[in-house]
């Protein structure tokens, strides 16, 4: 899931976390980055996914979901609604937007059974 070189958009899309809490973490663990080709600039960088980063973030969802609570009236259904579609990866994203394309809205709620009558 992770390639060799993402940006910090793409690491925190990728993990679930928030792009300023990626680049707080490029700061302060010191991950190895570069310039990311094409961007003027020279503000945009690709972070290096080397083994420390692997281990950082591996170790940073240990610790986060250990100590989650889950509680739906806590966020917008919007916001639960964004957050897991970015979790899925591309080929899930796909295939729930052909089942919204194909069936609608309405067919969505009815295959998860709970579409008000």
């Amino acid at each position: 899931m992770l390639k060799e070189r993402m940006t910090p958009e793409e690491l925190a899309i990728v993990t679930g976390y928030s792009r300023q809490t990626i680049n707080k973490w490029v700061r302060r663990q010191n991950w190895t980055t570069s310039p990311k080709p094409g961007v003027q600039g020279g503000k945009a960088r690709l972070i290096h996914i080397d083994e420390h980063v692997r281990d950082f973030i591996n170790s940073a969802r240990r610790v986060t979901e250990s100590q989650v609570r889950y509680n739906v009236n806590d966020a917008p259904l919007e916001n639960l609604l964004l957050n897991s579609l970015q979790q899925m990866s591309d080929s899930e994203q796909q295939r729930m937007a052909a089942i919204l394309l194909r069936d609608g809205i309405a067919g969505v709620l009815m295959r998860l059974g709970i579409r008000d009558e």
